[in-house]
């Protein structure tokens, strides 16, 4: 049997990070428990306290169900240095192909993620052309759109 598992993400602001990744990753918010209207209601039924509106939007689910669900979940201190795991977003079909397809199409997903609040780090080139981008999410988060 396998392990269900989700990614729970530290961080200080969860809706504005749960709206970022919501449009990175392509995912939609993850209802409240069948039988709640929020999960407001139900965190407030569970009697955990001080959760501000906090869990609304801080849950995002896979639209299609298959791949894993984030929590992000806010706490007090603050980001500090190089995160040890990262995403790849893999948006270019791979190294397989040619970088005039692979780089069009690298570029189109950075440029969407800026507009959502990422932020280019570095770009890497390999052979001369671009090989992927090292990106910030809203909180100094890196990842990569290859």
């Amino acid at each position: 049997m396998a392990t269900e598992w989700h990614l729970t993400i530290d961080c200080n602001d969860a809706v504005r990070m749960s709206a970022f990744w919501e449009v990175a990753l392509r995912y939609v918010k993850k209802p409240p428990p069948a039988g709640w209207d929020s999960w407001q209601a139900f965190f407030d039924f569970k009697g955990y306290e001080d959760t501000d509106d906090f869990f609304e939007g801080a849950y995002l689910s896979d639209p299609d169900g298959t791949r894993p669900s984030f929590f992000f979940q806010e706490v007090p201190e603050k980001h500090q240095g190089k995160n040890w795991f990262h995403l790849d977003l893999k948006v270019s079909g791979g190294r397989t192909r040619p970088a005039a397809e692979r780089v069009p199409l690298i570029e189109a997903e950075v440029a969407r993620l800026t507009a959502a609040g990422g932020r280019v780090l570095r770009r890497v080139e390999q052979d001369g052309a671009l090989d992927f981008v090292i990106m910030l999410d809203p909180e100094d988060n890196q990842f990569c759109v290859a």
